[in-house]
């Protein structure tokens, strides 16, 4: 059964930082394409970085020079690092796994900037 855990999320004010972790169990993630998502209130949901198995990565531009996506093969767990928060930053953020064996959603960790 895989089972995608995040953690790291918060209230933190404009201008902080945070790390979110999303731990997998289950599947290997290094093997699977990972990635961020972000939904506010009253929006549609949006990719926000992505790391292939090969360790491209990509952002949507909004977060391009502020966040970071990496993975920790040996914890089997990928993060997303946020600098210089802002308040449109505000979201549940979800991780994603994506594998020949299926797609998978974690539960989703709020994140509040506050200004």
């Amino acid at each position: 059964q895989v089972q995608l855990v995040e953690s790291g999320g918060g209230l933190v004010q404009a201008g902080g930082s945070l790390r979110l972790s999303c731990a997998a169990s289950g599947i290997i993630v290094s093997m699977s394409v990972m990635g961020w998502y972000r939904q506010a209130p009253g929006k549609q949901r949006e990719l926000v970085a992505v790391i292939a198995p090969g360790g491209s990565t990509n952002y949507v531009d909004s977060v391009k020079g502020r966040f970071t996506i990496s993975r920790d093969n040996a914890k089997n767990t990928v993060y997303l690092q946020m600098n210089s928060l802002k308040p449109e930053d505000t979201a549940v953020y979800v991780c994603n796994l994506n594998h020949a064996r299926g797609n998978y959603w974690g539960q989703g960790t709020q994140v509040t900037v506050s200004s």
